[in-house]
């Protein structure tokens, strides 16, 4: 996220010193993972193959992130620092992570989705193995989901007892269960939001839209990582809501541009089917937007159709740009990123952290992936 810069005299500038604690960090945060899943999966033996599977599941399925929430708690840390407790700072990035671990297998249940990151999921492979081992297509759904649901649940356990055992000093430790708190009440707020809007049961209206990703992404993604990271830094309540309301805005910015790659992405850059949006009948901002023009009759039929061909894409994506849901997302997402550079620009905010904030809610305009 921030570049190394050495300075004329060759000696390390404090840019340099913060991007390598932030990278030295996310080492450990990773090491930190991975011995947490090898515990999990050495003690699971005890009880059954079955549980045992299960957690090495679970480490398949956390390979391959791009580890941003542990990134943003650091950043903030280091960005403002953070002087002590550097080992609370790590343990709090990998309580994000578990967090993100989980909901995303919850999701994935809520979804119907048995694949991640190209290969199976704990849905998925539990699912597969049941049909392997000759159980019907009910027997095999259950047994998936349940896997599934029992493992997210196991890692938001592991994410609260992270940040209940720090060693930081209270009120502290206190703030930031608070926010992971937060973070999760949130997202299932955001979550059920999502589920109302693609069973029709809420208002498809775009500022629907928006809130129901702020509340199910931006929270638990961007804001309270950054708000966790100052917090262990120190910072008064003034500037853990800068923050905050800055990741709100990026988080949602972020989104937004998901949205756009979902349908106008070059498939061969994403790896991600630009018609598997308008298959799935996602409730996006380019649908909620389509849905009060003219040519909604012409992309209404198309939404959610398992078997859309590549020309009724094709028609529903020109349509899309037609009515002017393509423009009017891309200036909603210049707009959050325009607001989110401009909560920096306070005296309470380093500039280097407000250059580094800068640049990553830039990273939202013009994504190709």
């Amino acid at each position: 996220m921030t570049q190394l810069h050495p300075d004329s005299a060759g000696v390390s500038s404090p840019r340099e010193n913060v991007a390598d604690a932030i990278e030295a960090d996310l080492l450990l945060v990773e090491h930190e993972f991975s011995a947490f899943l090898a515990a999990r999966s050495a003690e699971a033996a005890e009880y059954g193959d079955a549980y045992l599977r299960l957690w090495q599941s679970v480490t398949e399925s956390a390979r391959g992130g791009k580890r941003l929430r542990p990134r943003l708690v650091l950043t903030a840390y280091h960005g403002l620092n953070g002087a002590g407790g550097r080992s609370d700072a790590v343990q709090t990035a990998l309580a994000f992570e578990l967090l993100h671990t989980a909901f995303l297998l919850h999701d994935d249940v809520i979804d119907g989705d048995t694949v991640r990151r190209g290969r199976p999921n704990v849905a998925g492979e539990f699912s597969a193995d049941a049909v392997f081992r000759g159980a019907d297509a009910a027997r095999a759904l259950l047994w998936g989901q349940s896997a599934a649901i029992l493992a997210g649940d196991l890692l938001l356990h592991a994410a609260i007892q992270r940040v209940a055992r720090l060693s930081t000093a209270e009120p502290a430790r206190s703030l930031i269960l608070d926010l992971l708190d937060r973070a999760v009440f949130v997202t299932a707020a955001g979550e059920l939001a999502d589920v109302g809007l693609a069973t029709g049961l809420s208002g498809g209206r775009i500022e629907d839209v928006l809130a129901m990703t702020e509340q199910k992404t931006a929270e638990y993604t961007v804001a309270a990582p950054l708000a966790a990271g100052a917090a262990l830094a120190g910072a008064g309540e003034e500037l853990r809501d800068l923050l905050a309301g800055y990741g709100r805005l990026v988080g949602t910015a972020f989104q937004l541009g998901d949205d756009l790659l979902g349908v106008f992405g070059e498939e061969s850059v994403t790896g991600k089917s630009t018609s598997s949006d308008l298959r799935q009948g996602k409730q996006t901002s380019l649908i909620a937007f389509a849905r009060g023009t003219a040519e909604w009759p012409a992309i209404g039929p198309l939404l959610g159709r398992p078997d859309l061909s590549a020309a009724d894409a094709a028609a529903a994506c020109g349509a899309l740009e037609r009515c002017g849901a393509r423009a009017h997302v891309e200036r909603q997402l210049a707009a959050h990123v325009a607001a989110a550079i401009a909560a920096l620009d306070s005296a309470l905010v380093p500039a280097e952290l407000a250059a580094a904030l800068t640049g990553l809610a830039l990273t939202c305009v013009g994504r190709t992936s």
